[in-house]
């Protein structure tokens, strides 16, 4: 069993519609924040230093989500993070999002290739990196 990733936001105004529930969009930018955060736990490296430093990029080529529960103006977001595969180019994401109650709001699969951010072209996983992202397998 491998490491999955947990971590938290509040669900803040500009969040929300006007029944006072968040936007299905913002469950992506959301998703993506906790996508960005969990580098840090997941690797030891800060998702900028990859893409600025390591000139590495990591774009979503496949998603999926269920809705199963709102989340509301107020809430805390309690997301896990998990890595269902790694391949020699691709990793596929696992997120849970649950209230603060435990109740599982939100559940989604995003898959995200490798490319060199100068061509955009795929590339390898570096060897570190995936075996890192590979620990996190569950």
């Amino acid at each position: 069993m491998g490491m999955a990733v947990h971590l938290q936001r509040r669900v803040d105004f500009p969040m929300v519609d006007l029944a006072g529930i968040m936007y299905y969009p913002q469950y992506w930018d959301m998703a993506h924040r906790f996508f960005e955060e969990s580098w840090k736990d997941i690797c030891g490296t800060e998702y900028h230093v990859i893409l600025k430093e390591w000139k590495l990029g990591f774009p979503a080529v496949f998603n999926e989500a269920s809705f199963e529960a709102p989340l509301k103006y107020g809430d805390t977001i309690d997301c896990t993070i998990w890595i269902s595969a790694v391949g020699r180019t691709s990793c596929t994401w696992e997120y849970r999002f649950e209230n603060q109650d435990g109740v599982t709001a939100w559940r989604a699969t995003v898959t995200t290739v490798c490319v060199d951010m100068q061509t955009i072209e795929p590339e390898p996983l570096p060897d570190g990196l995936k075996a890192d992202l590979q620990a996190c397998v569950e």
